[in-house]
């Protein structure tokens, strides 16, 4: 038989897929008739990552934000953060850097000949806080040399990355720094590494949230951004809170953020991944 492909469905992030579809009015997912059906398990991830952005409600039907969300085609967590902006007042900042992320994979190159020098280019970008605003000082960049493509080749920047971020732009996910030079994410504790592409490469902020994990010689995290513990507590109560001290060892006392993430998911099943599943669980 001749090798074929794996369905991308079934190697693939569902989050943006089941936003889709819950949209469409379908909430019986497990029967629900797929070409080619992904593995329970990435569709139980898929789930609680829109849980945990509030898309999905306790019954697993879509919220208010989630149904703005679903008119966004991308990653559920950019379309949050589009939202979230409004509110915040900077918006057209992250319209940028969601343009960038979406569109603008491998910003860099490096010249097996000079990799010097773009290596010098690129730190001239690196912003304290981390990879969003790094890319966002790129975007501006390229806009104050009115969009040149000469600018682009002097920075070694991938122009045609930075007309794909443009054209996006146009249309339209917490760790703890651990001992050993890495990271621990607050959920699971999976163990991380900030990718050697990063702005914080060589910074080790304290906390950090990422876009995203790569798993190569080590589990890496990318687009990180340097954040102060007390934020997740106030954007993400649901999930997090100030621990008491009183009930902690020495060696956590100074960590006093708590994950609540387990209060919601005893099991698999706590995800309402359909309603047939509920009535028979």
């Amino acid at each position: 038989m001749l090798p074929t492909s794996i369905p991308d469905i079934q190697c693939q992030n569902l989050a943006h897929t089941i936003l889709i579809l819950k949209a469409m009015g379908i909430n019986d997912l497990l029967n629900f008739d797929f070409m080619d059906p992904p593995p329970q398990q990435t569709m139980i991830t898929a789930l609680e990552n829109l849980y945990a952005l509030s898309a999905l409600d306790d019954e697993g039907l879509l919220t208010r934000l989630g149904w703005k969300m679903a008119d966004f085609p991308m990653d559920p967590k950019l379309s949050k953060m589009l939202i979230a902006s409004v509110d915040l007042g900077c918006s057209e900042e992250v319209l940028t850097i969601v343009a960038m992320i979406s569109g603008a994979k491998n910003v860099f190159y490096r010249p097996k000949d000079k990799q010097a020098q773009a290596d010098a280019k690129k730190a001239k970008f690196h912003q304290p806080e981390g990879d969003y605003l790094t890319l966002l000082a790129v975007y501006e960049g390229w806009k104050n040399s009115k969009f040149s493509n000469p600018w682009c080749h002097k920075n070694y920047i991938q122009s045609r990355a930075m007309r794909r971020a443009q054209d996006v732009r146009k249309q339209l996910h917490a760790a703890k720094k651990d001992p050993q030079d890495g990271y621990k994410t607050l959920v699971k504790g999976t163990p991380v590494f900030i990718h050697p592409s990063s702005a914080l490469f060589n910074r080790a902020p304290e906390w950090i949230i990422y876009h995203e994990l790569v798993l190569t010689t080590k589990e890496y995290c990318r687009d990180v951004t340097a954040i102060e513990p007390k934020w997740l507590t106030e954007v993400a109560p649901t999930f997090f809170k100030v621990a008491d001290a009183k009930t902690m060892s020495k060696r956590k006392q100074n960590e006093r953020v708590q994950p609540l993430f387990d209060r919601f998911a005893k099991s698999e099943n706590d995800w309402r991944i359909s309603k047939v599943k509920r009535s028979t669980s």
